[in-house]
C-alpha cells in the first residue's frame, strides 16, 4: 500500500500526487510499466470518446471523458517527469506563457478590429515562435499523425494564407475533376496499383483536390466525410430490409435499383 489520504473531493496537487503514485514503487505494475508509445492509442481514443460527449452535448459524459484526457496529459507529463527532462509544471508553465504571448490583443498593448484579425495574429506570431522561416515551413510542421483530411485541409490553407489559391472554389471543382480523370486512366491501365501514377497516388490526389475544395468553401472534410457515412449506414439499413435474397445472387443492376429505392423512401 502506499502512503496516501483519502478525501471525499481531490483538488489539482491530489491528482498529479495519484498520477505519480500509480508509477512508483508499491503503485500499479502496469501503470509503471507504461512508455509513451504503448500508451499513444489510448491518446487518441480518449479524445475521441471526449469529441463524442461534446458532439451530443453530454455534460455529465464530458466532465468523465475531459478528465479521461488530463489524464493522459499527467501520464505522458509523469513519465518525463521520472526522467528528468520536465514535469507537469512545466506543461502548465509552458502553455501559459503561450497563451499570454498569442494574445497581444488582451495582455498587451496590439488592437484588433475582430477574430479574423485575431487568427492572422495568431498564424504570425506561431510561426515566429517556431522559427518558420517560410510557408514551406509551416506546412511541413502540419502534424503527420493528424487525419489525412484534416492534414490535407490544413496544409492547403497554409499555401492559401500565402496567397497560392485559386480565384474561387471552381477551380477547385475543376482540379478535382482533372484528379478524377487521372485516377480513370490509372485504373484502365491495369498497373502496378502502388507504382508512379498507380491507383494508390491518383486515389490520394483525388483526395487531397476534394479537402482543398472544403479548404476553399468552409467546409469541415471530416465532418463531411462523417456525415456522409452516417447517411450510407442509413441508407444501407434500408437496402437490407428491401432485399429478399443475399446480395451476393443479385446482379449489378438489381443492386443499384435496390440502392435507388432506399434513397426515394428516404433521401
Amino acid at each position: 500500500m502506499v502512503d496516501f489520504q483519502c478525501k471525499s473531493r481531490y483538488g489539482w496537487e491530489d491528482f498529479l500526487e495519484v498520477m505519480r503514485l500509480l508509477r512508483a514503487p508499491g503503485g500499479c505494475p502496469w501503470d509503471a510499466e507504461q512508455t509513451h508509445q504503448s500508451i499513444r492509442r489510448n491518446f487518441l481514443e480518449e479524445t475521441c470518446e471526449a469529441l463524442d460527449t461534446l458532439d451530443r452535448d453530454d455534460a455529465p459524459g464530458m466532465c468523465e471523458e475531459l478528465g479521461d484526457v488530463l489524464m493522459q496529459v499527467a501520464f505522458h507529463a509523469q513519465i518525463e517527469a521520472e526522467r528528468g527532462r520536465f514535469a507537469m509544471e512545466d506543461v502548465v508553465d509552458g502553455v501559459t506563457k503561450k497563451l499570454v504571448y498569442r494574445h497581444p490583443h488582451v495582455f498587451g498593448t496590439v488592437q484588433v478590429d475582430g477574430s479574423e484579425e485575431v487568427l492572422a495574429n495568431w498564424e504570425i506570431l506561431k510561426r515566429k515562435e517556431k522559427g518558420q522561416q517560410s510557408t514551406a515551413d509551416a506546412i511541413e510542421a502540419v502534424p503527420h499523425t493528424l487525419p489525412a483530411l484534416w492534414r490535407a485541409e490544413k496544409t492547403a490553407g497554409k499555401s492559401a494564407k500565402a496567397g497560392f489559391d485559386w480565384s474561387s472554389p471552381l477551380g477547385a471543382l475543376e482540379k478535382l475533376e482533372e484528379e478524377l480523370g487521372e485516377l480513370r486512366q490509372a485504373l484502365e491501365s491495369g498497373e502496378d496499383a502502388e507504382g508512379p501514377h498507380g491507383v494508390r497516388e491518383e486515389l490520394g490526389d483525388l483526395l487531397f483536390a476534394a479537402a482543398k475544395l472544403a479548404q476553399m468553401v468552409g467546409v469541415d472534410p471530416e465532418e463531411a466525410l462523417h456525415l456522409a457515412c452516417d447517411k450510407y449506414s442509413r441508407r444501407f439499413r434500408r437496402v437490407e430490409g428491401l432485399a429478399d435474397k443475399p446480395f451476393a445472387e443479385y446482379t449489378e443492376a438489381e443492386l443499384v435499383s435496390l440502392w435507388r429505392s432506399s434513397k426515394e423512401e428516404q433521401p
